[in-house]
């Protein structure tokens, strides 16, 4: 049993008061700590990341060292930094970056200059239709009143979902997990992201229950939500 597992058993009052609580809580905990659909170091990397997201950092931490402790390599851990960047900003991902240094203190840090990347003209624009397949409101005005904001949305949303070390379907279940525990509809985006990229309803539902730990039942319950709303 790992250390964010008996963190919330660790508490006397939960333990003596609520003892439904607390089975149930540890069933959850059991999906996410063993193999299943998804490999358990990588369900401990969404738990951690979304823990960032909450401002959780305790918990990120716990979870991202169970991630390592099961064998997760520094190069997938790493992949969160760009991932909450992109869709939650620059403090939760500085708050993992500060977390992930702690945890793989021998191999995070990386010297490297920044690349000067160009778009072509109508590039960001194709990327929308391509995914999206007609082109959100929000994009769209984005396009018309500041481009650049356009190819910047564009450039931000490509790192994140094909430009990691991990597999584009995982990336997109990150992003499931990240957006269930902020009760988000907008996860049926990335659930439906993540099944034009391989993924099975098994592993969408298991990188939703990685946000249980981090955002409750209600967690849950806006996952499964967005489960049916996508469009397969």
């Amino acid at each position: 049993m790992t250390a964010a597992a008996v963190a919330l058993g660790a508490v006397g009052r939960v333990r003596a008061h609520a003892p439904k609580t607390l089975a149930g809580y540890r069933r959850f905990r059991s999906v996410i700590e063993n193999d299943g659909a998804l490999p358990k170091t990588l369900k401990h990397l969404f738990v951690a990341a979304a823990a960032c997201v909450k401002g959780y950092p305790d918990m990120a931490e716990r979870e991202l060292r169970a991630a390592a402790a099961a064998g997760l390599d520094v190069e997938l851990a790493g992949c969160a930094v760009a991932i909450l960047a992109s869709s939650r900003g620059e403090g939760a991902a500085l708050r993992f970056e500060s977390i992930y240094a702690r945890v793989y203190p021998d191999s995070a840090r990386i010297e490297a200059d920044e690349r000067e990347l160009v778009v072509a003209p109508g590039e960001a624009e194709r990327n929308f239709l391509a995914y999206f397949k007609t082109m959100p409101p929000s994009l769209g005005k984005l396009l018309d009143l500041v481009p650049v904001g356009g190819d910047a949305y564009y450039l931000m949303r490509e790192g994140t979902l094909s430009g990691t070390a991990l597999a584009p379907r995982h990336a997109e279940l990150l992003l499931v997990t990240v957006l269930a525990a902020d009760y988000s509809n907008w996860a049926s985006v990335h659930m439906d992201g993540a099944r034009r990229a391989g993924a099975t309803e098994t592993e969408v539902a298991e990188a939703v229950l990685c946000a249980v730990p981090v955002a409750g039942l209600s967690a849950w319950v806006v996952g499964a939500t967005a489960m049916d709303a996508g469009t397969k």
